[in-house]
């Protein structure tokens, strides 16, 4: 079963999901927002994609951070703090495919190779 985590009003989350459902491939969704973030899954996720993919430079929940809280995230330890902290942080969607990869973000065109 593909596992899609993120928040519902993300842009990005309502994308993917759509596509999902377009592309017939069944899915259950985590909402960060209403369930947190799994902490065992969110580890598998910095050891897997790395805290520099996970961590959304670009959201505005970044910018609104101070330049201390922003400058502090240098290394895992430090981002998975935060993202547990913040999961608005998280760059999204995060998938867990039925195979077992993981991807981060939405790319219809990567998408289509995991029929």
């Amino acid at each position: 079963m593909i596992t899609l985590h993120g928040i519902p009003n993300c842009d990005t989350v309502k994308k993917a999901r759509a596509w999902l459902d377009a592309n017939g491939r069944e899915h259950r969704f985590h909402d960060f927002k209403k369930q947190g973030v799994p902490e065992a899954e969110l580890d598998a996720w910095l050891a897997s994609a790395g805290w520099e993919t996970l961590v959304n430079r670009k959201g505005t929940t970044w910018r609104k951070l101070d330049d201390a809280t922003r400058a502090a995230v240098v290394d895992t330890a430090s981002a998975r703090r935060l993202l547990l902290d913040q999961p608005s942080l998280i760059k999204r969607p995060v998938v867990r495919w039925s195979d077992g990869a993981l991807t981060v973000g939405f790319d219809a065109a990567d998408w289509v190779s995991r029929r």
